[in-house]
């Protein structure tokens, strides 16, 4: 039920028994908690040999702004520069997005990770936190691109988690910082942001993360903790049968539940199967929260498991990967303003 932050680098002793807390299915990285390849490598096996061999591990390695692991990482350009080569070359565009996609999952399998939080499909209208992590303000093109990313996750033993349903991209607020409220009516949002989260689906995506955006032409509650979006239109009318993750509860939108207690439960209630407590200052209520709650279903976890993985000897022998490494460096020359 809840994926928790940890402190630093290596795993505290006072952390184990968040580990072994039964409504603990797993553990987001940042970058306070990486140092270098050898040293996540470590501090995964030690959090699978306090929490169990099923303990999930991810983290947010999407590229431009938002990389947690940099030193000993393929540096990756933002998925907006992916973006605009679709502008004046599709098919290069598409085979870039799968490139991209499987150098980031596989050197994260490599080093035990399960998953990133990836890839972001909200459309690049200038939301303030979604920026240039977009691919594309056509949602067509941002849901073909959406496919590509998710095969190429695929290819590289990941699963793969979309984000931020119903879409983050079309409101101006920042919802780390504020509350972020769309007013725009259900069949403005379906013809558009709607989209790229439907194709990435049909590409068999196995997660999406719910945006803490209120819709209130849908559901007067912020889109993470409301049974409309999750059960009725993700599950129901879109047939979604995957994991369903919150955002972060510490973020300024998540305030509208109340406090920690509320957050989680809010998100559960609504049909969230994993619940992100990222901050350790929030994880010991967090944890309190879920005592007596029914436990996720396990299928749905599953599937976020890493597959089998290669390891970084293999990757740094493999020319395939230099030549995709080669290909990505080159669209650090095109980051810029997200495609129009």
């Amino acid at each position: 039920m809840l994926m928790i932050g940890l402190a630093g680098t290596a795993l505290a002793a006072s952390e184990h028994p968040w580990l072994q807390a039964p409504g603990v299915s797993g553990v987001v990285l940042f970058a306070r908690n990486y140092s270098s390849p050898g040293q996540l490598m470590k501090l995964v096996d030690d959090i699978r040999e306090v929490g169990g061999d099923d303990m999930l591990i991810a983290v947010d390695q999407e590229g431009g702004p938002v990389q947690r692991f940099r030193d000993g990482f393929t540096r990756l350009p933002p998925l907006s520069a992916i973006g605009s080569v679709y502008d004046r070359d599709p098919e290069d565009a598409i085979r870039l997005a799968e490139e991209h996609a499987w150098i980031m999952s596989s050197e994260l399998r490599a080093s035990g990770v399960d998953f990133s939080f990836a890839p972001v499909v909200d459309l690049a209208r200038g939301n303030a936190a979604i920026g240039l992590r977009a691919f594309h303000a056509d949602p067509a093109v941002a849901a073909e691109l959406s496919q590509a990313y998710v095969r190429g996750m695929h290819l590289g033993g990941m699963a793969a988690v979309l984000k931020h349903f119903p879409g983050h991209g079309s409101v101006a607020a920042d919802t780390h910082k504020a509350t972020a409220i769309d007013p725009r009516p259900l069949d403005v949002i379906r013809r558009e942001d709607l989209v790229p989260f439907v194709e990435g689906m049909a590409a068999h995506a196995e997660a999406m993360m719910v945006a803490h955006v209120i819709y209130p032409e849908v559901d007067p509650q912020p889109a993470g903790f409301s049974s409309r979006w999750i059960k009725d239109i993700l599950r129901s009318e879109l047939g979604f049968g995957g994991a369903v993750i919150s955002d972060d509860i510490s973020m300024a939108a998540a305030g509208a539940a109340g406090g920690v207690t509320g957050r989680v439960h809010a998100h559960l209630d609504a049909g969230c199967d994993l619940v992100l407590a990222c901050f350790p200052d929030v994880v010991d209520e967090a944890i309190a929260a879920v005592q007596d709650r029914a436990a996720t279903s396990p299928e749905r976890i599953a599937a976020l498991r890493g597959a089998v993985a290669s390891t970084w000897d293999s990757l740094n022998d493999n020319p395939q990967r230099e030549r995709f490494i080669a290909r990505i460096a080159a669209l650090h020359a095109v980051e810029g303003k997200p495609s129009a």
